[in-house]
């Protein structure tokens, strides 16, 4: 068993050499402080490169709650109530299936959506006259230093394959089938979008965030007031798509049904003012007749009557509305490049860079010290 005086003293030459690696790191670090400080200088330049030259963009964010007809339940009784004063009965349940908001985003980055979204005109400073988003990008916006540096070094075999495809396109023949077929220029625009069109769902408040960035302030207000129309017309169109079929229907077959009702009430009518004096059976039974297809019309077409208002009820019922908390609002500072920022971290980066080179030379040469003595070993032995 060790004496305190044993455990003291072997802490003692722990914590020594614990103060000599330290010491013996600082003196490292300050021996290579020409090669920190150069990386650190190099981090610096690269950082306001990349500052500098990056380009400005502006962000819009819009919040809204998704809201539905069904969601008032008082609302929605009250309506029942005077639906059932006029002879409509309305079923107590939500019917049809349900549009999650979780699926909104997927409406937002589909291609229909972007196709849409790309092909709206917009007034924009390069133009004179509104154009599309998908001109602009095709026609007018052009790679800042950044982006042409970035395309013709790693992303030089991209553009070759690009060309390669367009020229093999042009050669062949096109397809004449009905399928969604985006062309390389559409392709490459719904991507663009796909990054700067965003929306966010906040499950605890209940709150849908759309968020559009883009480099002119106005034009990122104008893209973004349209997205959000677009998304209450997709969501509406998708949620009631159902309900407006079977709207459809009953409001044909009520149309034909209410047509010869009125055919067969003429009818009977103008048999009535005929046969004002006759008491025949011949007419009494013709008369019975066409009081019985009447009655039966009229119940039929009555009928219709009433599920015609219940579908259009239900059209309303179903349709979702997005309640606007946060409207969108042309912004008036940029959203990035954060400068600072970029500057700070390149910098950081640099400085780890320096001393990782410093300790990596070190490691380096200790493993070519320990290899060297290695060889040495196994030549003494060989000669022993």
């Amino acid at each position: 068993m060790t004496t305190n005086q044993e455990q003291q003293a072997i802490k003692k030459s722990s914590s020594q050499e614990d103060e000599i690696d330290l010491i013996a790191l600082s003196k490292d670090l300050w021996v290579g402080r020409k090669t920190i400080i150069k990386w650190v200088l190099g981090g610096i330049l690269i950082g306001l490169f990349i500052a500098l030259l990056s380009p400005k963009e502006f962000t819009v964010t819009s919040t809204m709650v998704p809201q539905s007809a069904q969601s008032g339940s008082g609302s929605m009784g009250g309506l029942s109530s005077l639906a059932a004063m006029a002879g409509v009965n309305l079923p107590t349940g939500s019917g049809g299936e349900s549009l999650s908001p979780m699926v909104y985003p997927k409406i937002v980055q589909s291609a229909p959506f972007l196709l849409e979204l790309m092909d709206t005109p917009f007034q924009m400073e390069e133009a004179s006259q509104p154009i599309s988003l998908y001109t602009y990008y095709t026609e007018y916006k052009k790679p800042g230093v950044l982006g042409a540096i970035k395309k013709y070094t790693i992303g030089l075999p991209g553009v070759i394959l690009k060309a390669i495809r367009k020229s093999s396109e042009e050669i062949g023949t096109g397809d004449t089938d009905s399928l969604l077929r985006l062309s390389p220029e559409q392709y490459q625009v719904a991507k663009a979008l796909r990054e700067k069109v965003i929306l966010n769902i906040n499950d605890k408040e209940g709150t849908i965030a759309l968020s559009v960035s883009l480099h002119n302030p106005r034009l990122t207000a104008q893209v973004a007031n349209k997205a959000q129309q677009m998304l209450q017309h997709y969501i509406t169109t998708y949620r009631i798509q159902k309900a407006q079929e079977q709207l459809g229907f009953v409001q044909a077959r009520y149309e034909e049904k209410k047509a010869e009702f009125m055919g067969i009430q003429d009818k009977l009518a103008l048999f009535r003012d005929r046969n004002k004096n006759v008491s025949s059976a011949i007419a009494q039974t013709e008369e019975q007749r066409l009081q019985s297809e009447y009655n039966m019309a009229f119940s039929v077409y009555s009928e219709l009557a009433k599920q015609l208002e219940q579908a259009q009820i239900k059209v309303k019922e179903d349709t979702p509305v997005l309640t606007i908390i946060e409207p969108v609002q042309v912004p008036l500072e940029k959203s990035s490049p954060n400068r600072p920022m970029i500057l700070i971290i390149w910098t950081f980066l640099g400085g780890i860079i320096g001393v990782s080179t410093i300790f990596g030379k070190q490691f380096l040469a200790t493993i070519r010290q320990r290899w060297q003595e290695e060889d040495m070993t196994e030549e003494l032995q060989t000669k022993s």
